[in-house]
């Protein structure tokens, strides 16, 4: 009662282990060992889940990138799913081993080596069956090489090993059952036979033959039966004797991992599994002892050699050892020839593989060129945008520069304009200054021989400063150089220029004199008058000055800011220089100065104006215009006509029109007058001088188209005048403004005027302002005027 007690409890504490792989087939193998062992009473189940290890994180290409290669959280990320995804696989095989009420385990295992994780897991704790799934029949035979065979060579030997397959099952019993079945058939030899061939169910022709010896042996003598047993037993370890070697030394290495791997299992079954290693190889080793005595069993007398019961017993035990390890070398013959087929079936998959691989690879590679030529592309139309992009930074960068350059200008012109409007508008003197010494030695201290005219407020002296002819007014009230009117008449007079208007050269105004240019020929009054003998003006020249007596009127009227009105137009103050230019003074003295009353330069003038030259208006209103000087125009225009005194000229001049006899009244002394012209003329002339202002001409509309018409005709009839005549007068422009005579090298100046080379490189050691313009020069460069020498050259050969 006791061993039966004993026995209960001990195997109520073991455990049956379940290998599965996660397919139908394991579903299979759990579903028999749950109908195998729970009626049994095995109420514990360990199922037993062998993974590979993880090598690395799969990409969707397919390739597989190594762990240390991969970021820490994609690897933990990818080991997590792998982990959900067998607790998933492993739930069904838990769930119906619960719902037959058995406790279970799971254990999930990580190696490369699944035999050896099992055994190594099976050698830990109390675990007696093994339950593994097969694909074949006799995985136990040397012929087997599959992973059932390899998991049954590892499994120590304390423990059955259950291989199933579909309507098949093969079973590696441990050592105990083999020492209880030897035990039952040292007993009885019949219930040894029935109960050897009932355990096994993979059965060979070895056994039948080691069967059929048996029952030969037990029915003849002692002599005889030991005889034929041992040359059966000869026959059979000879004819498997290498491969027995085999799998004895692969047996013994499974032993000696069973005893290292079940350091719990009992004493017994390891001296047992000892005994049967060392007893093996021994019978093994030594094959022809075996020969020896079945030899020598021929000469010793068959009495003699009868065996004992005791003998026959040792003799049965020893057949069924060998027959035993017969089985298991079959057993490893056939483990050996499925693993070769697993090897070439996985070598195919290799194949396989490898050609998937293969074309992966060649897959790769077309997307890597194909990703090369998009790169290409894409670098391509990057480097056209770059330079695009540069070409158009530099247009920009170009337009601004141009924008700054022109800015810059634009800043510059403005600033030149503004300092110009300050030079003319400014309160520093544009005019040349001229000390009180050197107008006093330029005199020879007023010298009466120097002194050309006298007015009421001031004499006209004729002198020369810094080698210029000119003509210095000296006034004689010292309290009009001071007044305001003074000072703008000097700033006017310096501002304005033009070729028909007097220039002011300079001033000393501390002492009010003013510096004229010097007009050799007098005023117009002295020639039409023929005061001291001078000789007549020709028609034509007479045309040529009303013409340009207008348009330095027009000048006047149209400067700005506002317009300049002479007031005092007339013939003594118009000047006439040499080749008798015509030059109009006293500019600005009756606009600037109201009330000083100033006279002209040659002789006496009123303070506003010259009786018979006023506009009649002007005098009944006080209301000053431009019509005003029309008005003395029209004045002087009859005069140059007539060459008679203001008084009453208008009317003598309308009845003689009125009378037709025109002729009588004009100058003789002019010559032959151009009748037409000279009525046209007239006839502006008496326009001009309308006696209400309305009824007068325009300056610009009017009076200077007809003047033009009439220089023409004047210039026409001057080219056709004598000889002597022409030779007596050269043109305007062919005079140097310094030497007044015509020049021989003309050559211009910064200031824009035209000199004589010699006449204005003399003036220039000695001053730095122009000679016309009395202002300073940005420099001293000569430019040769050829045109102008050219056309001076031809009239000097027509003078011949």
């Amino acid at each position: 009662m006791d061993s039966i007690k004993e026995k209960s409890e001990c195997s109520s504490s073991l455990v049956v282990a379940v290998a599965i792989k996660g397919n139908k087939k394991s579903r299979y193998v759990v579903q028999w060992a749950l109908n195998k062992f729970v009626p049994e009473g095995m109420i514990i189940f360990k199922l037993i889940h062998v993974h590979a290890g993880i090598k690395g994180v799969p990409t969707p290409l397919g390739i597989l990138i190594p762990l240390s290669q991969a970021r820490n959280d994609v690897v933990a990320a990818f080991k997590s799913e792998v982990e959900w995804q067998r607790n998933q696989m492993l739930q069904p095989f838990k769930k119906m081993c619960e719902h037959r009420k058995v406790h279970v385990d799971v254990v999930i295992l990580e190696s490369d080596d699944v035999a050896t994780a099992v055994a190594e897991e099976v050698a830990k704790g109390p675990t007696t069956k093994l339950v593994i799934g097969a694909s074949s029949h006799a995985i136990f035979t040397s012929k087997h090489k599959g992973l059932s065979a390899k998991i049954s060579l590892c499994t120590p030997r304390f423990c059955t090993v259950y291989a199933v397959s579909k309507g098949k099952l093969s079973i590696r019993p441990s050592n105990m059952q083999i020492d209880e079945s030897i035990m039952d058939d040292g007993a009885s030899e019949t219930s040894f036979s029935s109960n050897s061939s009932s355990k096994y169910t993979s059965t060979s022709q070895t056994d039948s033959v080691s069967v059929a010896t048996y029952t030969t042996m037990h029915t003849s003598s002692l002599a005889t039966q030991r005889f034929q047993a041992l040359s059966s037993i000869n026959q059979t370890l000879l004819s498997t004797s290498s491969s027995i070697t085999e799998c004895n030394h692969s047996r013994g290495q499974s032993l000696d991992i069973g005893r290292e791997n079940t350091a719990t299992s009992s004493a017994r079954n390891s001296d047992y599994a000892l005994s049967r290693a060392s007893s093996c190889k021994s019978i093994i080793s030594d094959p022809g002892s075996w020969m020896y005595d079945q030899n020598s069993a021929k000469d010793v007398p068959l009495v003699s050699e009868l065996p004992s019961p005791n003998r026959q017993a040792d003799i049965n035990l020893e057949l069924e050892k060998l027959r035993i390890e017969l089985r298991h070398a079959q057993g490893m013959h056939a483990v050996a020839q499925s693993e070769n087929i697993d090897a070439s079936r996985k070598l195919n998959d290799l194949s396989k593989k490898r050609s998937e691989e293969s074309m992966k690879l060649k897959e790769v590679i077309v997307k890597e060129e194909l990703a090369e030529k998009l790169a290409n592309y894409e670098r391509e139309k990057y480097e056209g945008a770059a330079k695009e992009a540069s070409y158009f930074k530099e247009c920009a960068e170009r337009e601004a520069s141009e924008r700054k350059e022109v800015e810059l200008k634009a800043i510059h012109a403005a600033k030149e304009k503004v300092k110009l409007e300050d030079a003319l508008s400014g309160s520093s003197p544009q005019y040349r200054k001229f000390s009180w010494d050197e107008i006093v030695s330029a005199t020879s201290s007023f010298s009466e021989e120097l002194k050309i005219g006298k007015g009421a407020y001031g004499i006209v002296y004729k002198c020369s400063l810094y080698h210029t002819t000119v003509a210095v007014k000296v006034l004689h009230s010292i309290g009009n150089h001071k007044s305001k009117q003074f000072q703008q008449e000097l700033e006017i007079l310096s501002k304005i220029h033009h070729p028909n208007l007097l220039l002011l050269l300079g001033a000393c105004p501390d002492h009010g004199c003013l510096v004229y240019e010097y007009m050799e020929n007098g005023n117009l009054e002295e020639r039409l008058l023929r005061k001291n003998s001078t000789t007549p003006i020709p028609w034509f020249e007479r045309y040529r000055i009303a013409w340009e007596v207008a348009s330095a009127l027009a000048f006047l009227h149209s400067s700005r800011p506002t317009p300049i009105i002479h007031r005092d137009l007339k013939p003594a103050n118009i000047l006439l220089g040499r080749n008798l230019v015509s030059k109009i003074g006293d500019i600005g003295l009756s606009t600037m100065l109201h009330s000083d009353n100033l006279s002209t330069m040659y002789k006496d003038s009123e303070p506003v104006g010259t009786l018979c030259y006023i506009d009649p208006e002007y005098q009944r209103s006080g209301v000053i215009s431009e019509k005003s000087d029309v008005y003395a125009f029209g004045m002087v225009i009859l005069q140059l006509l007539t060459a008679k005194p203001a008084i009453a000229l208008t009317y003598v001049v309308e009845t003689a029109i009125d009378g037709g006899n025109l002729i009588d009244i004009l100058d003789p002394e002019a010559g032959t007058w151009p009748f037409q012209e000279t009525l046209d003329l007239a006839r502006l002339g008496l326009s001009c001088a309308e006696l209400r202002r309305r009824d007068r001409p325009d300056l610009k509309d009017h009076v200077l188209p007809t003047l033009e018409r009439l220089k023409e005709v004047a210039d026409r009839a001057q080219h056709s005048a004598s000889v002597v005549t022409i030779k007596s007068r050269s043109p305007n422009h062919f005079i140097c403004p310094i030497l007044q005579d015509v020049m021989d090298d003309p050559c211009v100046a910064a200031d824009g005027y035209t000199y004589d080379r010699k006449a204005i490189e003399k003036w220039f050691r000695e001053n730095d302002k122009s000679p016309m313009t009395n202002m300073a020069l940005p420099h001293k460069n000569l430019i040769p005027n050829y045109t102008l020498l050219s056309a001076i050259m031809e009239w000097k050969s027509r003078q011949i």
